[in-house]
């Protein structure tokens, strides 16, 4: 599986720092990086997505195990994707990552 993940992508997760007044204010903070496979979600899985509310742009695929989890922020290649599920199949062959590309003011 490992020559199909092409791709390395940082891994941003929100996490609560203080803000120096005695409160918090939550921040993406770096946790590492991820060898993955990007692909397009199948026309069923972007049709599921939708039938919960969900927005589901890109599947992301990673070794078993890996350090991802809802909520994170996948960087990479200019891209940066947010992280709405993480699956794995019964048989851990690899972590599934149900994603969305969020795109910056000004970007195609």
């Amino acid at each position: 599986m490992d020559h199909l993940l092409t791709r390395v992508l940082e891994v941003w997760r929100p996490t609560a720092v203080p803000d120096g007044l005695g409160g918090q204010h939550t921040t993406l903070l770096r946790v590492g990086t991820v060898r993955a496979k990007v692909d397009q979600p199948s026309a069923g899985d972007r049709l599921v997505a939708a039938q919960s509310g969900g927005r589901h742009t890109h599947t992301v695929y990673l070794r078993p195990g890996a350090a991802v989890a809802r909520h994170d922020e996948l960087r990479g290649d200019g891209q940066r994707f947010t992280v709405h599920h993480v699956f794995e199949p019964s048989a851990p062959v690899y972590r599934r990552a149900d994603c969305e590309l969020t795109q910056t003011e000004g970007e195609p």
